[in-house]
Parts: structure tokens; sequence; C-alpha cells
């Protein structure tokens, strides 16, 4: 069925895109205790939280530049032809209250957040933040049965344990969801992982429990069209968590995070992977890691974005 009017993004035609109080897409916001809610069937998350960040800080700064950035996306996907705000209603559903004095506090409060919009069938592309998000979200998603996940990254995220047994980390996020019963290992698969390393960890781990890691070198080789092809084989069309690190792009691209790597996918690549992924089926999806202090350009920041546009798209087409 098409979106209702009401979900339809402002058109730069209407009011300059430059104009009005920014919104992801220009969506309409839609507070949780609004009736609409329960006609929203993606909605668009700010999720202001760094407190996972063992190094550069600044991604709790993301959802508010991305947001701004995002007013120049138009209705269409010129590359696709698909229309997602007149397919499927989408809002902006606003930002999770995080707490950055207690990591444990702001991991609930996420998880709340995404079962309170859970309950009303709704889909989440949440914009982070830290990549140690994404636990939180998974605890939700995730509660019934374990899902698979498409993962973009230039780091695995599944280490044990930073600085003396800190389980919780944005360097940890995938393993603390392996061990939960969150994710299903055996239909998970990282691509773009690369970089210097302290030791072979988190690999040994992958290896042991069946997690597929395309390194950036084989995604190079194979090039992204048949590496996609076996990804979408390992998931296959069972429900599926995709996330994407803007580190997976290379930092000539999209400088502002906070761990980057040379050696990266260009930013056409970096649609493109997503554009591969007809068929999956995605019941979630972030994108994490922007950083504004370190691109006050914005680029990183609207290559994000327009990153988030392609997922939705993909969202909007397997409703």
């Amino acid at each position: 069925m098409p979106s209702h009017p009401f979900f339809h993004p402002v058109s730069g035609f209407d009011l300059p895109r430059y104009a009005g109080v920014p919104t992801f897409m220009r969506l309409p916001y839609v507070a949780l205790d609004d009736p609409r809610l329960k006609e929203v069937q993606i909605g668009l998350i700010g999720s202001p939280w760094d407190s996972g960040t063992t190094n550069r800080p600044g991604p709790r700064h993301g959802p508010r530049q991305l947001r701004d950035c995002s007013t120049m996306i138009r209705a269409q996907n010129g590359a696709t032809g698909v229309r997602p705000f007149e397919a499927i209603n989408c809002a902006d559903l606003g930002d999770i209250a995080p707490n950055p004095a207690d990591i444990h506090d702001a991991m609930a409060r996420i998880t709340r957040f995404m079962e309170g919009i859970m309950a009303h069938g709704i889909r989440p592309l949440t914009a982070g933040g830290d990549h140690l998000n994404s636990l939180p979200i998974l605890r939700a998603l995730g509660k019934a049965a374990p899902l698979g996940m498409i993962h973009f990254d230039s780091h695995t995220d599944l280490f044990h344990s930073y600085f003396g047994g800190n389980m919780y980390t944005h360097g940890t996020p995938f393993r603390r969801a392996i061990e939960e019963n969150l994710l299903d290992p055996k239909r998970v698969v990282q691509i773009g992982i690369r970089g210097t390393t302290y030791d072979s960890e988190d690999r040994d781990f992958a290896a042991s429990v069946g997690v597929r890691v395309i390194p950036i070198e084989e995604f190079h080789q194979r090039g992204v069209e048949d590496v996609m092809a076996e990804a979408r084989e390992i998931v296959g069309t069972a429900p599926t968590y995709l996330s994407y690190d803007i580190d997976f792009i290379d930092p000539a691209f999209a400088p502002g995070t906070g761990t980057p790597e040379i050696g990266g996918p260009n930013s056409y690549q970096a649609l493109q992977v997503v554009r591969l992924l007809d068929g999956v089926n995605i019941i979630g999806a972030d994108l994490v890691e922007v950083s504004p202090p370190f691109d006050p350009t914005g680029g990183t920041a609207w290559l994000g974005t327009s990153v988030m546009f392609e997922i939705l798209c993909q969202m909007a087409s397997t409703a």
C-alpha cells in the first residue's frame, strides 16, 4: 500500500533546504506519545551516545549533523528509481535520551526505546553514536530469536574486553551479542576488515564460532558484486540486522570518524554495497561512528546520510 501523504518529506520546491527545523530527510517528527506512531512503519532514530569510545570521541554529535545534512535528500533514488517515502510510512522518531554518566543505564534506555517501537511494528533505522549502540538495539530486536547480520566496518568489534576487563566498548558489541544469543554467528558476515591489530584474538573468535570475515584485500580482489552475492547467501531470507560503521569507507572520503583505516572502499562503493542487498530481510539497521569534530565540513555526515537513504530504500523495498 502507498504511504500516507502525512509521512512524505517536505519538498525543496516548497521550502528551501536550508530553512525549517531539520529532521531526518525532512520527514515529519512523530513523538512516542503521538497517536500517529501506530501508522509508522520505519522509524529514523538518533542515538547520540558514545560512552563506548576508546580513542577519539565525538560520535555523540553525529545524529545532529546527520539530520542537518539529510535535508539534501530528495524523494527518488537516482540509481534505482526507488521512491521510499511513497512506498512506506517513514518518520523521524527523535533521539533516544542517553545517560552519559552510566554505560549500563544508557544501554537499558536504548533497549527500552527499541522495545517500545517494536510493539508498534516499527523497524528502526538508527543513527549513532559509537558502535556499542548496536548491542542494546540487538537486545530488543534479537530477543525472540537470534538474527543474521551484515556488518560493514574496518574492525570486527569482536574483542573480548578492553583495559583490564571492560566488557562494553565500541570494540566488543558483537562478541557480547553472540554470547547473549542475539546473533546467529553462522549468519553473520563482516565486510571490509583491515588495519593494524593488537593480535588475532577477534579473528580467532570469529573462526571458532563461524562468523565469515571478508578482509578488505579480498573485497578489492573479488569485487563488490561477488562479495555481496556471498553476503546475501550467508544471511538468506531470515531476519537480518544491518550495521554500517562509517569507517568502512576510506578516510579520504569519510575522515570524520574516531578510528579511521586507510585502504577502504570509495564513496561509490559505499553506496553500491547497500544497493546489492536486494532480497535481504532487513528488520533493523544502524549507521554509526560519524564524528563531526573530525570533519567540520560535514562531508562525512553527507556521505553517511546518503548511505542511510540507500538503506532506507532497501528496507522500503522489502516491506
